[in-house]
């Protein structure tokens, strides 16, 4: 009987839970309402701010209520070439110009976008990391359903009333950069959660790890584990269905048709 191993305690919580204390808030898409089913509505970038433990920074987004007198301030998250004071405008009538929030299926093929509906309303789900993008593939006007590139190189079928927004979003290249020392490791994850640094299995003690323990540091067993593993063995490749290096290209994911 071994110890209770780290992937285990992280479950729980305690010390593993995410450091959310300065953070600006959740960065979604205008929620759908009659303005951008049929027309579109403008608001315009007030600032653009870091938010702790994001690489892309955030745009403040100003709208005027279509139904009360007030106005509303979204986060979004900022395209590149993103500037304060500048307009932006969401709906299905707004242009093909960065920062505008459309439909893909009014968007030409070959459209670069991001912050991605994966399902209708949900207000962005895909390509929302620094320098990400999805680009727009086809159309299919009979299923109104959209083939889009992911930037994991997957194709995906979402439907065409899914909104996203035009251009990349802003922050890119951020890892070519190297850390080159420690201490800026430390500060990166010290603003997203308890997860550095991280002790390998192979050098723990067999009471601690599956691969701790003997002469040499090796796994000594394959490193592969099989999906309904118990909780302390699953450590490793789970469920693997190849190992050794990705060659050639990705498959493609059928969406609901």
């Amino acid at each position: 009987m071994g110890r209770v191993i780290r992937s285990q305690r992280k479950g729980a919580g305690s010390v593993f839970r995410a450091h959310t204390k300065h953070r600006k808030g959740p960065a979604k898409l205008r929620a759908i309402d009659y303005a951008e089913r049929n027309g579109y509505i403008r608001g315009v970038v007030k600032d653009i701010i870091h938010d702790p433990g994001r690489g892309a920074p955030l745009a403040v987004v100003d709208f005027r209520d279509p139904y009360r007198y007030k106005h509303r301030k979204e986060l979004f998250l900022a395209a590149e070439g993103m500037f304060t004071g500048q307009y932006i405008y969401c709906g299905k009538k707004a242009a093909l110009q960065i920062g505008n929030v459309l439909p893909v299926g009014v968007m030409p093929e070959g459209a670069i976008v991001c912050n991605l509906e994966e399902k209708a309303g949900d207000r962005g789900a895909l390509a929302r990391t620094s320098g990400n993008y999805a680009t727009v593939i086809s159309h299919n006007p009979e299923t109104n359903k959209s083939r889009v590139k992911l930037p994991s190189g997957a194709k995906k079928l979402i439907p065409s009333t899914n909104r996203a927004m035009v251009g990349i979003i802003a922050g890119g290249g951020r890892i070519d950069k190297p850390m080159l020392k420690a201490g800026r490791a430390y500060h990166k994850y010290k603003k997203k959660r308890n997860c550095w640094p991280k002790v390998r299995g192979v050098a723990m003690n067999p009471v601690e790890h599956p691969h701790g323990g003997g002469n040499h540091q090796h796994i000594g067993k394959a490193s592969t584990v099989r999906r309904d593993a118990s909780a302390g063995r699953k450590v490793g490749l789970i469920a693997a269905r190849r190992t050794g290096r990705i060659r050639g290209g990705k498959t493609e994911i059928k969406g609901d048709d």
